[in-house]
């Protein structure tokens, strides 16, 4: 098991309308996808309160690959995404690393 730590950093103001985007959006469309969520996450005390912090399982990169880009192309959802930034851009930069569990991790 790998997992995907992924930080979106917002345009400032816009971190609502991402958080709205992933609870009524996204998020169907990774059940349809199968990708596996773990936890999401705002910054409480840190260099942003703009960033949605979350992180993704997977079986291997090549599972990661595939479904990741069935989602990216899937019509819904980049029908979905360009009426959230209807206002405007949300994101402004995204971050990403994949990370392995060590032999004592709580996560396997």
């Amino acid at each position: 098991m790998i997992y995907e730590s992924r930080i979106y950093r917002c345009i400032p103001g816009r971190l609502p309308a991402l958080l709205k985007r992933f609870e009524t959006t996204t998020l169907k469309l990774w059940e349809k996808h199968g990708i596996r969520p773990v936890g999401f996450f705002t910054t409480l005390i840190g260099e942003s309160n703009q960033d949605l912090t979350y992180f993704i399982a997977w079986e291997s990169l090549a599972e990661r690959e595939t479904k990741w880009a069935k989602f990216m192309s899937d019509p819904d959802w980049i029908a979905a995404r360009a009426k959230s930034e209807e206002d405007g851009q949300i994101v402004a930069n995204i971050t990403s690393q994949f990370l392995v569990p060590t032999a004592f991790s709580a996560l396997k």
